[in-house]
């Protein structure tokens, strides 16, 4: 069975006046990367508040259902056809309404939320209430197509700046830290190792799990060494999980050696296959490859010529692989021996940076980042880029 594809909805709407001049704006997200895949907002005249908030809850699900065709089969059709749709608004009387909880008696609601309901299947969609500052990208919407409106226009996608105003679509809740932080127990810690230099590594050559599988080099396994005995020292690490690919499985090897404990592949965590790109210097790409490269660095969903994975796949792959060892390692510190792309992406995720926060960090060869995951779903940075047991 192939697995639903998922989206976040957030929708808004409003009336300047109640009733009055009013427009909705919704927003479809991807749940992993936080890109966002469709936008919709329109000026619907004189109306109320409520009207306007149906309106872009309707627009936000027929946008996800236009990204899936087949969607109508429902979420778990054995054709792939299905959706799952996580719908999140500021509007406590739509979230209750459409969650079965509120009755709707209203004669202007009935008609829009039997609208909202045949677009996709009940068991596709979820409803969350957010506070309003969590909804701010749907909310200028709304207010651009009201503004536009008063103008005696229509909204325009190419004039928005909406998504520029947007908070990480990925973060589902904002943690909480210091003394008024709940008591969580123990969270899954990942101590992120990459693994050590291999001759690629020093010409900056694209090395990713399409191409060859190098070894380490000399220096790549001394540095090895010196992380193996760091993890010694500090005698935190109580599992070792690795990409299945060579350097790291090196890498993990030295360390899980001097620890005494077994290594275990997850496929997950595997580099990005680059294509043709792989083995290949940045300027050889940009010479040879130059327009799919530009592609590539503006866009998340952009692929590395001949085949490669873009980075939208890469997070999802990584994302799941994520969720599957924080379930296996609740409570425990696990030292993860995975490539550039995997650790960046998870960073990412837990910070909820958008997709081109992966070129603003640096990772060097054999450096240890550290990610904590809560149980109720938030995760903590603690340790980025460190690389004070090589010196």
């Amino acid at each position: 069975m192939t697995p639903a594809h998922q989206f976040v909805i957030e929708a808004d709407g409003g009336s300047r006046g109640n009733p009055g001049p009013a427009g909705y704006g919704a927003v479809v997200i991807d749940p992993v990367t936080g890109e966002t895949l469709a936008e919709a907002a329109e000026y619907i005249g004189v109306a109320t508040n409520n009207v306007a908030e149906y309106k872009g809850l309707i627009a936000g699900l027929r946008a996800a259902k236009a990204l899936v065709p087949d969607a109508s089969e429902g979420p778990d059709s054995p054709d792939g056809g299905g959706v799952r749709v996580h719908v999140r608004m500021d509007s406590k009387l739509v979230v209750e309404q459409m969650s079965g909880r509120w009755k709707i008696k209203h004669p202007d609601m009935k008609p829009l939320a039997a609208e909202a309901a045949r677009i996709l299947p009940a068991s596709a969609v979820t409803y969350e209430w957010i506070p309003r500052e969590r909804n701010k990208h749907a909310d200028r919407l709304a207010n651009e197509a009201m503004d536009a409106g008063k103008r005696g226009r229509q909204w325009e996608p190419s004039a928005s700046t909406a998504a520029l105003n947007r908070p990480a679509a990925a973060a589902a809740a904002t943690p909480q830290t210091g003394w008024g932080a709940p008591d969580l127990g123990a969270p899954a810690t990942f101590v992120l190792l990459r693994h050590g230099e291999t001759a690629l590594t020093p010409e900056k050559r694209f090395s990713g799990s399409g191409g060859t599988d190098p070894e380490l080099s000399a220096t790549g396994r001394e540095q090895a060494a010196h992380a193996a005995e760091a993890f010694a020292a500090r005698g935190t690490v109580q599992e070792i999980v690795s990409s299945p690919l060579r350097r790291c499985r090196e890498t993990a090897g030295a360390v899980a050696a001097r620890l005494g404990l077994e290594v275990r592949i997850e496929d997950g965590l595997r580099e990005t296959d680059f294509g043709v790109w792989e083995g290949l210097t940045f300027g050889e790409v940009k010479e040879r490859y130059g327009a799919d490269l530009d592609a590539w660095l503006a866009s998340a969903k952009a692929a590395p010529t001949g085949g490669g994975e873009s980075f939208a796949e890469v997070a999802r792959r990584v994302a799941a692989a994520r969720d599957r060892l924080v379930t296996r390692y609740a409570g425990r510190t696990v030292l993860v021996v995975t490539h550039v792309t995997p650790i960046k992406t998870l960073v990412r995720l837990a910070l909820g940076a958008p997709p081109e926060s992966l070129f603003r960090m640096e990772l060097s060869a054999a450096s240890v980042s550290t990610v904590a995951y809560y149980a109720d779903g938030n995760a903590s940075v603690r340790l980025l880029n460190d690389t004070s047991h090589l010196r």
